[in-house]
């Protein structure tokens, strides 16, 4: 699977969507889903925290290894995929589809500095070797 040109990546395997009323979905990247493994559990920032870019603020856990989930800017938790509580295996399934959480970022400029697909890609490329 390739890395939808639609998106905005991390260094640390986050996906980043922006939303038609101004907030980001976030979730993790094919690539990190396939190095983690079946996922078993996900625990997702709470609603209103205030997060700092590059802040640890949720955690997956699958059958292999626990991993830290990075904000990819600063901002506002406005929203978590509760579903993810009782089914996190939809983040395997399809992993563009499962966000885990929503903010409202502090500045668009900073969404907008994010990697493209093809920058992802080249991260992605590089740890391979």
């Amino acid at each position: 699977m390739s890395n939808p040109a639609n998106l905005k990546y991390t260094a640390s395997h986050e996906w980043i969507r922006s939303e038609a009323d101004g907030t980001i979905s976030i979730g993790i990247t094919q690539h990190a889903q396939e190095l983690l493994g079946d996922m078993v559990f996900v625990e997702n920032p709470a609603v209103g925290r205030k997060l700092k870019a590059k802040e640890e603020c949720a955690v997956v856990e699958s059958v292999k290894a626990a991993a830290d989930v990075y904000a990819p800017v600063a901002g506002e938790v406005t929203a978590v995929n509760s579903e993810l509580d009782s089914a996190p295996e939809k983040i395997n399934a399809d992993p563009y589809a499962a966000w885990m959480f929503k903010m409202k970022p502090a500045s668009a400029a900073d969404v907008a500095a994010l990697m493209d697909a093809a920058a992802y890609q080249a991260v992605v490329d590089s740890e391979a070797h």
